[in-house]
């Protein structure tokens, strides 16, 4: 598996992770030991990516910074990428068990959404932002988890949009105090709720309804997994 080099870099992930990640750290835990390493490699990189804009002041600095990450992942960056540690434990890990790096070069192109305040016109468009950023990363976890093809899609699918939409949910007032909505548009409209309300902290029965609408969009995923799962 990884290098005798690696251990720095797979316990600098398991920080990050522990860290800015609790939900998923606690959740490795339950995982073989000899696996963990690898899963805190995923999920630091998609920490990373997620918390781009806060590490920046514009979004073209943004961009920029992603663009380094695509370049890392399709071995076209300049300079010893495996100086970040990281990018290197990352490397490792699609290495050791052949993770597709289009899925994660993927994940970070539905991140570009993050930089910008432009809404999300519809649901769908929600949930493809959803399956791009979260389930992928269920998936390339359960590759780990399995040494091989996991089998069905689906599960991974279905979970990782309603981990997301939690999340989203969880996050809503941070979210709108920085001007993002993820609320999509065609579920705003549907309830007489206009983008500036929500910036403005101006709430009212229509984004109660509007985030109930939403909360039954994630659990209608979550039952999607137990049926699929049983």
């Amino acid at each position: 598996m990884a290098g005798a080099g690696a251990g720095f870099d797979f316990e600098h992930c398991e920080a990050l992770v522990r860290d800015g990640d609790p939900d998923r750290y606690w959740a490795s835990l339950f995982a073989p030991a000899d696996k963990r390493p690898y899963l805190f490699a995923l999920y630091a990189f998609s920490f990373e990516i997620a918390r781009v804009r806060d590490s920046v002041r514009e979004a073209m600095l943004g961009e920029i910074r992603l663009q380094w990450w695509r370049d890392a992942l399709q071995g076209e960056a300049r300079g010893d990428v495996r100086a970040n540690p990281v990018a290197a434990a990352l490397d490792d890990t699609i290495v050791a068990f052949r993770l597709p790096r289009q899925t994660l070069v993927d994940l970070v192109d539905a991140r570009v959404l993050d930089l910008y305040d432009d809404p999300i016109p519809t649901l769908n468009d929600l949930e493809g932002y959803c399956g791009e950023t979260s389930s992928s990363l269920i998936r390339l976890a359960s590759i780990v988890l399995t040494g091989g093809d996991p089998g069905s899609a689906d599960p991974a699918g279905h979970a990782g949009v309603a981990y997301a939409l939690t999340g989203l949910l969880r996050a809503f007032p941070w979210h709108a105090r920085r001007g993002q909505v993820y609320l999509p548009q065609d579920i705003l409209a549907r309830h007489g709720v206009v983008r500036e309300d929500v910036v403005r902290g101006r709430g009212g029965p229509g984004l109660r309804r509007a985030m109930a609408d939403l909360r039954a969009v994630a659990r209608k995923h979550l039952a999607h997994v137990r049926i699929l799962r049983s």
